[in-house]
């Protein structure tokens, strides 16, 4: 009766972990974070790039205009990909563009700016990666359009062509 007893045991454990593992599949654990519309934008102090300046965010930041804020590096590969579309952005005059230097050099930051071109209308610099946080970023490039003080769009990743449209048709 024993020897009857294990097999069938050994199987119903194998069972067992057969239908946890077939449950564990279903579920797709892919983490997407949330992202808070009409959040306000973080109060911060930050030393300008290539200058010794502290400026505050509410200088910053005004009221009833549009603002891209860009999470970005020279060593930051999407950050290359997405620079022509804030080349673009540059020509439109309904918008600033802030730029935020996460975790980078001057020098590099430079070169990589002499290299593309500026699209900043300022350049901030975050060498600790602090103020990013603050912000919630994840990482770079990261891009946050405000308005009013305001966070109204977050874009994770590298902006791309249906990004720049969607941001288009806001400030317009």
């Amino acid at each position: 009766m024993k020897i009857k007893f294990y097999p069938a045991f050994l199987i119903l454990i194998f069972f067992i972990i057969f239908l946890i593992f077939y449950k564990g599949l279903q579920n797709p654990n892919t983490y997407t974070p949330s992202v808070e519309i009409k959040k306000n934008i973080p109060e911060f102090k930050v030393k300008k790039f290539k200058n010794e300046k502290i400026l505050n965010s509410k200088d910053i930041f005004l009221d009833n205009k549009f603002y891209l804020f860009n999470i970005w590096a020279s060593w930051c590969v999407p950050c290359r990909e997405e620079h022509k579309y804030l080349m673009k952005f540059k020509k439109d005059k309904n918008i600033e563009i802030i730029g935020l230097n996460y975790k980078d050099s001057d020098e590099n930051a430079n070169e990589f700016l002499n290299e593309l071109k500026n699209p900043y209308d300022i350049i901030l610099s975050d060498l600790d990666g602090t103020i990013a946080i603050e912000w919630g970023a994840y990482g770079v490039p990261e891009t946050f359009l405000i308005h009013d003080k305001k966070i109204i769009k977050k874009i994770i990743g590298p902006i791309n062509e249906y990004s720049f449209i969607e941001i288009e048709e806001i400030i317009k």
